[in-house]
């Protein structure tokens, strides 16, 4: 029997695949190794392990909500399905062309990315609608028709339709896509109309093809999950979390499975948002460091920041402009290849470098002893004494010391004269210094400044690398909450059913039509709204509205909230003056003389959240000393010190610990740098204070 109180939330890793059972205001979780070959095997696994713990069939599961890396890895590893594009003659080429930049512009050796679709694969028709939407020259059926039968030769499992401008006249698009239906019934199509109803048209074309090249991939895949999980009692609803911050139904996610490209990072800001609201923290940085990528993004307000275009597959150092831009609604972060299995080497400048290479969990690293060699960071943090080697996932993974120190000897310190601790140390700060470079550039691209901000640290190895992080970035506090190994699937159960629908309606404020504005932007309010019914038919809707404006000439937007109001009665003045204060608080100043345009409009629909509960300011309790001790390498003092070492499940509320300190528990370790103290809060966060904060809080 259903019990509407407990639910699941599962988070597909590149290392670890997360599972989350909760009960009420109980949680209990576990940490699997990720099964490439079969993804649902782990969540099986999963699934056990977590309701033989709590004592429950899974019988009782009345929702489970999923995300996963799947999508993100068949772009990355181009392991998904046979492709097509169909396109509009003469634009053949746009997705190999892409916007002629040059992301590394002294390069002379430069190799950009190849397409996603080859050029032998993209096919053309003679059609062509303009940018106001008017038919300039109409497309045949019988052309399309002529078409299918080459596409049927190619035995192409999915198609792309991009054609030129249809995000404002989709008639062409549609046209393809019946004619495929009738001819072709058993090959997917991805519309772009639908996809992604932008302008710029290597973005929409670049989305659309990686929507198609992974749909049958994730269809498949959503189809097994949903016959094992009735196999064991779990028939329940499943919903998938998207890249913007929401949930959405297991149907529309089959049918836009790009949507869910970033969907477990996107959890992880969720759940830094939930615990931001909890202790009233408008400026947070959330850090989440995972087994393969790291994760930071700005939390304003208790709201994650958004963007419309994020890339994906970056092939030069994680080097923005090097990826795929995908064109969709999604929460603003920056992803490098630094988690706990990135792997290090000593490149030919006798430098060291981190990533993104990652062992994953198949080897993983050196001293998980399933065949890894190369040193990973895992290796250099059991090294230095921030892991126990016993007691790694519980104990359900144990660690070779021995083979981390061979790896990082090998692979390091014959490379460059170092011991295998000097090793470890240079490896921890080379990935530690890319996360914080990251954030700063973060920062500064969102006009924000880090001094006030607090971090908030999960995913399993963020706890022991957060310390370190706030030291570089001069932030005085940061919380490590309960469940901060399965971060991520714990946000996927505290997000909403929500989506966004977007369209290009280009418009000058000098030549603004309040009436068309307010027609396009109630018809994308029903749009995104049909989506949230389709997963919730009784909740109440709520909407939000964005306009992406910019000065003429301008090559890109900013985003600027419109209140119900406003959208209810776009004007001209009202959104000029909202977009001149929004420029000003990124730029500093506004560009006198030059018209404004709004080049993009969306809605997203969401159901309500629970509110969450406030936390009880700090009562000082007594001041702890487990007794137990063991050796931890001070990277801020590039020595080795004694730290305390205490059980997280054994600290009270109101108890603090003054670092240096190690605080374990199953899922992450929690390290307390010399300098900080760590105090148990009401909720059972663990909130780590500088202690010349301190005295001041």
């Amino acid at each position: 029997m259903k019990d509407k109180t407990v639910k699941l939330g599962v988070d597909i890793g590149g290392t670890f695949t997360d599972v989350v059972l909760e009960i009420g205001d109980r949680l209990f979780s576990t940490k699997v190794l990720t099964t490439y070959a079969a993804p649902e095997e782990a969540i099986l696994d999963g699934i056990g392990k977590v309701c033989r713990s709590a004592s429950v069939e899974p019988s009782r599961i009345s929702t489970i909500v999923h995300g996963t890396t799947l999508a993100t890895n068949a772009l990355i590893e181009r392991r998904g399905a046979r492709t097509a594009l169909v396109t509009t003659n003469g634009f053949r080429d746009v997705i190999e062309m892409r916007t002629e930049s040059r992301f590394e512009q002294y390069d002379l050796n430069l190799k950009l990315p190849d397409p996603l679709i080859a050029r032998n694969h993209r096919y053309v028709l003679d059609e062509r609608v303009d940018a106001h939407g008017t038919v300039l020259k109409p497309l045949l059926r019988a052309d399309v028709e002529s078409l299918v039968e080459t596409l049927r030769a190619g035995n192409y499992q999915s198609i792309a339709v991009g054609l030129i401008h249809s995000y404002v006249n989709d008639t062409h698009e549609r046209m393809v896509r019946d004619v495929l239906a009738e001819r072709l019934p058993d090959v997917m199509v991805s519309l772009s109309s639908e996809v992604s109803p932008q302008m710029r048209e290597y973005e929409r074309f670049n989305t659309v093809c990686a929507n198609a090249y992974v749909k049958p991939l994730m269809k498949s895949y959503l189809s097994r999950l949903v016959e094992r999980l009735i196999g064991i009692g779990a028939d329940c609803p499943i919903f998938l979390m998207h890249s913007g911050g929401g949930i959405i139904s297991l149907d529309s996610a089959s049918e836009f499975p790009v949507r869910l490209v970033e969907s477990g990072p996107a959890g992880g800001a969720i759940f830094a948002a939930h615990i931001a609201e909890r202790y009233g923290m408008d400026k947070v940085l959330s850090f989440d460091m995972g087994g393969t990528t790291a994760k930071i993004c700005l939390i304003k307000d208790q709201t994650p920041k958004t963007a419309r275009v994020f890339e994906v597959a970056r092939t030069y150092r994680f080097k923005k402009g090097s990826g795929m831009p995908i064109s969709i609604p999604v929460i603003d972060m920056v992803e490098i290849g630094a988690g706990g299995g990135s792997l290090a080497h000593v490149d030919s400048l006798n430098q060291i470098r981190v990533g993104p290479e990652s062992a994953g969990s198949e080897p993983g690293p050196a001293c998980y002893g399933r065949g890894g060699t190369k040193p990973a960071v895992t290796d250099a943090d059991l090294v230095l004494g921030r892991l126990d080697p016993d007691q790694f996932a519980g104990g359900a993974i144990p660690l070779s010391t021995q083979a981390s120190r061979a790896a990082l000897g090998t692979h390091v310190g014959a490379v460059l004269d170092l011991d295998e601790q000097a090793s470890a140390f240079g490896v921890s700060e080379v990935v530690d210094e890319n996360m914080a470079n990251a954030a700063r550039v973060h920062a500064v691209e969102n006009g924000e400044d880090l001094a006030g901000y607090s971090m908030i640290a999960f995913g399993g190895a963020a706890p022991l690398h957060a310390g370190r992080l706030c030291d570089k970035l001069g932030i005085d506090r940061f919380l490590v909450p309960p469940g901060a190994g399965v971060g991520s699937a714990i946000g996927f159960l505290r997000a909403p059913f929500s989506f966004e629908a977007t369209r290009s309606v280009y418009t000058r404020l000098t030549r603004f039509d309040g009436a068309l504005i307010k027609n396009v932007l109630a018809e994308l309010a029903a749009e995104a709204t049909t989506f949230v019914r389709s997963c919730d038919a009784e909740a109440s809707i709520s909407t939000s509205t964005k306009a992406y404006m910019r000065y003429v000439g301008q090559g890109w937007e900013i985003p600027v909230d419109l209140t119900e109001e406003q959208a209810a009665d776009p004007r001209a003045d009202v959104l000029q003056d909202l977009f001149e204060a929004d420029y000003t608080t990124l730029f500093g100043r506004i560009v006198h003389g030059l018209d404004i345009e709004v080049a993009g409009w969306a809605v997203n629909a969401t159901t309500p959240v629970r509110a969450a509960e406030p936390v009880e300011g700090w009562v000082a309790g007594e001041r702890v000393d487990p007794g137990q001790t063991r050796p931890l390498f001070d990277p801020s003092r590039a020595e080795v010190q004694t730290a305390k070492v205490m059980e997280r499940n054994a600290m009270q509320p109101g108890q603090s610990l003054s670092g240096p300190a190690i605080v374990t528990e199953r899922e992450t370790t929690i390290i307390v740098p010399d300098g900080f103290v760590a105090r148990m809060r009401s909720d059972l966060c663990v909130e780590m204070i500088k202690q010349q904060s301190e005295a001041r809080t």
